[in-house]
């Protein structure tokens, strides 16, 4: 059996998953993308929620491997289209959430969006831009240009929280971050002018 990560219990979850995670569905599943250690998984799980974590590395998780509740995936989500489909998942399978933090990979991107089920929240956070000057990841593949989450919501989710700048903790970097949720549906006895704004969601105390 893999050797659990000594990182797994140790790591806090990020504190923009936390703000925003009583967003999510009470009892809805939720999907940690890229899960490493399974911070976020951790936090779900605890608040009632059955997850599902994809990682091509799953040492970080087998403590939970098996648990009620949890379902975990080994597998490389930027394996080459063409030898198969990396998403490994049904297509119809609809998520209540779905989280991804310091991870980037542009083709999976739209893929997310499908796996919302309506009212579902996407909750994203990584690096951006600028963060080079703090060290890795410097890549442009994997920095997040200006307002690239705002653009992949546009017309496809409703936006709660962005943030996009410099941060010291928990270490010197620029990130970005999201929080949307799948309902663009005309409020009720919303005065707009133009009938069509959706639904304010509550803002969660930071």
């Amino acid at each position: 059996m893999p050797t659990p990560s000594p990182h797994a219990a140790l790591t806090p979850p990020s504190p923009w998953v936390v703000r925003f995670a009583p967003l999510v569905t009470a009892g809805g599943a939720v999907l940690d993308v890229a899960c490493g250690s399974g911070r976020h998984l951790r936090l779900f799980h605890g608040l009632g929620h059955p997850v599902v974590g994809l990682d091509r590395d799953l040492r970080g998780v087998a403590d939970l491997a098996g648990a009620a509740g949890v379902e975990l995936l080994e597998t490389d989500l930027e394996a080459d289209p063409e030898a198969g489909n990396s998403w490994p998942l049904p297509a119809d399978r609809r998520f209540a959430g779905i989280v991804v933090t310091n991870y980037l990979h542009r083709p999976l991107l739209p893929r997310l969006l499908d796996a919302l089920e309506p009212g579902g929240v996407l909750l994203y956070e990584t690096f951006a831009v600028g963060n080079a000057r703090f060290g890795r990841p410097s890549s442009p593949a994997f920095l997040l240009r200006s307002g690239e989450l705002l653009e992949l919501a546009r017309g496809r989710l409703q936006v709660v929280g962005f943030e996009q700048g410099e941060v010291a903790s928990p270490k010197a970097a620029v990130v970005q971050r999201l929080c949307a949720v799948n309902d663009l549906a005309p409020g009720a006895g919303l005065d707009t002018g133009s009938g069509g704004d959706p639904e304010p969601r509550p803002l969660p105390a930071s």
